[in-house]
């Protein structure tokens, strides 16, 4: 039997479901042909740094204080380096500020596309250890759906980027890709957007995480992973008409559902190039339309791979966004 482990959260986007201006007449470069996923894909990223998810007192024996405060650190900052040591997490921070030795130190965040450094004294609470008053987050967990392999194993899903508190985009070190067990669903309704719910297999690594970009996340598959056993589609340009989503609400096993592409509009670059709209009766059913988890599954016209699915309309989750293949690539 497989091991399972339960994921942190579900990634979500108008709603994300946590570009690239393109020509009517698309031109594809080397990649013609996609192997074409659709399945649920569960991830795990290590930001570029601590990430600042808190700010909190420190009790000392004399006082109550808050180094971070008094250096005007805020929740979204990323902590890069303390003393001219790396930050990469909570363990990284503590040995840091162990040997600053409650003495000043130099600390460089990161906020927004701007490094800053500051001069930041370490209080000793009452269990001895030197402390900022802040609470770091060590990496993010998720659930979206796989898009596509290329021929040589780099992979995309999503199709929107992983965010952070501030809607900006997260700079990842690394990360790594599982496949994922649909356990449960949130239908989705008017005014409130439905979720999958899932776990991670933990003998089933997809590959790892190389970037976080604002088309998706993308990777490279691990040479255990078999991606040649899914489909292979080329590579089509959407138009407005009938069409498919690949997905998978349920287990592992992936179905096809039946779509209308709305509209198409090739030059938007928020990652919303379509809008798409749920006909499939068992998928309105089943799930009211489109969920947190299904970003990137693959939209299929006329045989074609064309887009992914990007966000849910919260106020109709029949309806979303889709984002073209061409910007993927």
């Amino acid at each position: 039997m497989k091991n399972f482990k339960k994921i942190i959260f579900v990634i979500a986007a108008a709603v994300i479901l946590f570009g690239i201006s393109v020509a009517n007449n698309v031109v594809f470069a080397a990649e013609t042909e996609l192997y074409v996923g659709g399945f649920a894909s569960g991830f795990t990223i290590k930001p570029d740094g601590a990430y600042i998810i808190g700010l909190s007192d420190v009790i000392t024996e004399e006082s109550v204080d808050s180094p971070a405060k008094n250096a005007d650190l805020r929740v979204g900052d990323i902590i890069l380096t303390i003393g001219g040591d790396r930050i990469v997490d909570a363990l990284s921070l503590a040995g840091a500020l162990a040997k600053s030795d409650g003495g000043p130190v130099e600390i460089v965040v990161r906020r927004g596309d701007e490094e800053q450094k500051k001069f930041i004294t370490p209080k000793k609470d009452k269990t001895g250890a030197y402390k900022l008053g802040v609470l770091v987050r060590d990496d993010l967990s998720g659930i979206g759906t796989m898009t596509y392999f290329t021929e040589d194993g780099k992979f995309a899903a999503l199709g929107h980027p992983v965010l952070n508190e501030r809607n900006e985009i997260i700079k990842i070190s690394f990360g790594t890709s599982f496949l994922c067990s649909i356990i449960g669903l949130n239908k989705g309704v008017k005014g409130k957007a439905g979720e999958l719910k899932g776990i991670f297999i933990d003998d089933g690594i997809i590959g790892k995480i190389t970037e976080n970009r604002d088309t998706g996340i993308y990777g490279e598959a691990d040479k255990s992973f078999d991606y040649k056993k899914y489909p292979k589609m080329q590579i089509g340009s959407p138009s407005v008409g009938k069409a498919t989503i690949l997905t998978c609400i349920d287990g592992t096993e992936t179905k096809e559902y039946s779509i209308d592409i709305i509209k198409v509009d090739k030059n938007n670059k928020e990652n919303k190039n379509l809008v798409i709209g749920v006909t499939d009766g068992e998928l309105k059913k089943l799930t009211g339309g489109i969920l947190q988890g299904m970003s990137g599954s693959p939209i299929i016209q006329d045989g074609k791979i064309v887009g992914a699915v990007t966000h849910v309309f919260i106020n109709d989750p029949t309806k979303g966004y889709g984002i073209t293949i061409a910007n993927m690539l």
